[in-house]
Protein backbone atom coordinates (compact mmCIF):
# COMPACT_ATOMS: atom_id res chain seq x y z
CA UNK A 1 0.00 0.00 0.00
CA UNK A 2 0.91 3.89 -0.67
CA UNK A 3 1.74 5.31 2.27
CA UNK A 4 -1.28 7.97 1.86
CA UNK A 5 -3.16 4.45 1.73
CA UNK A 6 -2.14 3.94 5.02
CA UNK A 7 -3.12 6.72 6.36
CA UNK A 8 -6.29 7.19 5.15
CA UNK A 9 -7.17 3.80 6.51
CA UNK A 10 -6.07 4.55 9.77
CA UNK A 11 -7.81 7.98 10.08
CA UNK A 12 -11.03 6.24 8.99
CA UNK A 13 -10.17 3.64 11.50
CA UNK A 14 -10.11 6.09 14.83
CA UNK A 15 -12.76 8.75 13.12
CA UNK A 16 -15.08 6.76 14.86
CA UNK A 17 -13.33 7.66 17.95
CA UNK A 18 -13.90 11.51 18.15
CA UNK A 19 -17.48 11.28 19.08
CA UNK A 20 -16.71 9.05 21.96
CA UNK A 21 -14.87 11.64 24.04
CA UNK A 22 -13.54 9.84 26.71
CA UNK A 23 -15.06 6.37 26.47
CA UNK A 24 -12.42 4.89 23.63
CA UNK A 25 -10.58 2.03 24.69
CA UNK A 26 -7.11 2.05 24.88
CA UNK A 27 -6.42 -0.56 22.45
CA UNK A 28 -8.64 -1.95 19.14
CA UNK A 29 -7.54 -5.73 19.93
CA UNK A 30 -10.03 -7.69 21.80
CA UNK A 31 -9.46 -7.73 25.33
CA UNK A 32 -9.58 -11.43 26.83
CA UNK A 33 -9.91 -12.73 30.30
CA UNK A 34 -8.37 -16.01 29.80
CA UNK A 35 -5.84 -17.76 32.25
CA UNK A 36 -2.43 -18.48 30.96
CA UNK A 37 -2.97 -21.80 32.45
CA UNK A 38 -5.41 -24.42 31.88
CA UNK A 39 -6.66 -25.99 34.83
CA UNK A 40 -5.92 -29.35 34.31
CA UNK A 41 -2.48 -28.42 33.32
CA UNK A 42 -2.07 -26.59 37.15
CA UNK A 43 -3.26 -29.65 38.35
CA UNK A 44 -0.55 -31.99 36.86
CA UNK A 45 1.98 -29.16 37.84
CA UNK A 46 1.15 -29.50 41.75
CA UNK A 47 0.73 -33.33 41.46
CA UNK A 48 4.39 -33.70 40.05
CA UNK A 49 5.74 -30.96 42.63
CA UNK A 50 3.99 -32.02 45.18
CA UNK A 51 4.52 -35.74 44.53
CA UNK A 52 8.44 -35.68 44.05
CA UNK A 53 8.48 -33.66 47.17
CA UNK A 54 6.67 -36.20 48.91
CA UNK A 55 9.03 -38.94 47.13
CA UNK A 56 12.24 -37.30 48.31
CA UNK A 57 11.20 -37.13 51.99
CA UNK A 58 10.45 -40.97 52.25
CA UNK A 59 13.92 -41.25 50.13
CA UNK A 60 15.39 -39.61 52.81
CA UNK A 61 13.59 -41.30 55.99
CA UNK A 62 14.95 -44.77 54.56
CA UNK A 63 18.32 -43.58 54.69
CA UNK A 64 18.61 -42.12 57.75
CA UNK A 65 16.78 -45.70 59.43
Amino acid sequence: MVRSQKMKVANEKASKNVTQRGNVPKTSKALEEKTPVGPWLLALFVFVVCGSAIFQIIQSIKFVI
